[in-house]
């Protein structure tokens, strides 16, 4: 029985959240983020790398601070206004054709510790514990965790009629992505979204698994001072309207063994065929691409040598740690190891190749995504995925909507 509820949302001001709202900050390259930084004064940039307007690079509790400083500036300059009444937030996102539709709404963080938010990626507690003082410091959370659900009718009622009318937000970015933004506050409309949430039996968080631990760690020492440190932003989204992408492995060296003699060592587990210059790309399950010495090789699975005794067994980034990465190439820590990397996008396996072919990687790994129903299986049996499993989709902007917490 999840607990979803509204809140006093933080948001843009309509006539500038084209130029507020950023993608994350890690996706910047350095020069992309220079200019941002310097010709555009409304980018909630400014608030994520507060030390440009002193020329100062800036860590740590320093950093936190400047963060809140430059947020509170936004909000005294009415770049960023608060709502009045606590409400839900109907966002859809528009990329590439393909068109996300979900609630934004404040998670429990007593469900999320209590597995009705269910949960299928391992924490560090180090970056938990860093991002629960940031929260503490800066006072609110601009990124949202993604949560999906098994598509139910009733919501998706709700969410076709809030669409029919006028949304507060509708723009597009440079990027050509379309957003819209419908403020729900109705007080029926709000009581019928809850309901329908509280009707299911899980959520799955889809990406933000370190938001989620850390909005708990900072629930724990400051829940007893204001119930919005209970709670922590999400975006529900239907099951079905996720994209789920691959991330592909590339590895440093061969573990000292020769050319022929990896090879040899895979056909214990994989049928291997050579396909030159052809790239290869996995249409489905158990199946692999490999880059290696100028060359494609498409790997399938033998499947009489297949054991699969748990929903993670049958998961292709568990398969190839098992029975390649670390029996074969010694990769002991897939998370830590410095041999091993990892690429994803569009033209990840051209990107791949490229790396292998200027000698920064010996051989690459090219996988196909896992599923939906993969993930939940895994969440069911308390299992956790290995690092970099999936990459998924939709990626939500930083600026357009936040969570602030409250202290009276």
């Amino acid at each position: 029985m999840p607990k979803i509820k509204p809140f006093k949302g933080v948001r843009a001001s309509k006539e500038i959240a084209t130029h507020l709202i950023s993608r994350s900050y890690q996706d910047y390259k350095r020069k992309e983020l220079k200019s941002t930084l310097k010709y555009n004064p409304f980018s909630f940039l400014h608030i994520l790398n507060p030390g440009y307007k002193f020329n100062h690079e800036s860590t740590g509790n320093e950093r936190f601070q400047l963060v809140r400083n430059r947020y509170l500036e936004f909000k005294e300059d009415q770049f960023l206004k608060g709502e009045s009444v606590p409400s839900f937030y109907l966002y859809q996102c528009t990329e590439n054709g393909h068109e996300y539709v979900g609630i934004i709404a404040a998670a429990s963080t007593y469900d999320y510790n209590n597995n009705v938010i269910k949960k299928h990626e391992n924490t560090l507690k180090v970056r938990e514990t860093l991002f629960k003082e940031y929260l503490k410091t800066v006072g609110f959370n601009a990124e949202p965790v993604l949560i999906t659900y098994p598509d139910q009718q009733d919501i998706d009622d709700i969410v076709s009629r809030i669409k029919q009318r006028e949304p507060e937000y509708h723009f597009k970015t440079t990027d050509r992505n379309e957003h819209k933004v419908w403020i729900i506050d109705d007080a029926k409309d709000c009581d019928k979204i809850e309901q329908s949430f509280a009707a299911l039996p899980h959520l799955y968080i889809a990406d933000g698994h370190h938001r989620s631990a850390s909005s708990y760690l900072l629930s724990q020492d400051l829940g007893n001072k204001h119930d919005s440190y209970n709670y922590f932003m999400s975006f529900l989204i239907p099951e079905s309207q996720l994209q789920i992408f691959e991330f592909n492995r590339l590895v440093t060296d061969l573990n000292d063994l020769t050319k022929e003699n990896f090879l040899m060592k895979l056909d214990q587990h994989f049928r291997i065929q050579n396909r030159g210059k052809e790239m290869y790309k996995p249409s489905k399950k158990h199946h692999f691409s490999m880059y290696l010495d100028g060359e494609f090789y498409s790997l399938y699975w033998r499947k009489q040598v297949m054991t699969i005794d748990s929903p993670l067994d049958d998961l292709d980034t568990q398969m190839l740690y098992d029975y390649l990465l670390q029996p074969i190439l010694d990769i002991k820590d897939p998370r830590n190891d410095r041999r091993l990397s990892y690429n994803y996008g569009k033209d990840a396996l051209l990107d791949m190749k490229e790396q292998v072919d200027n000698n920064e990687y010996a051989v690459g790994f090219g996988l196909f995504p896992a599923t939906v129903e993969q993930i939940k299986k895994i969440a069911d049996a308390d299992l956790v995925m290995p690092p970099k499993s999936t990459y998924i989709k939709p990626k939500l902007p930083s600026g357009l909507l936040i969570y602030e917490f409250e202290n009276e």
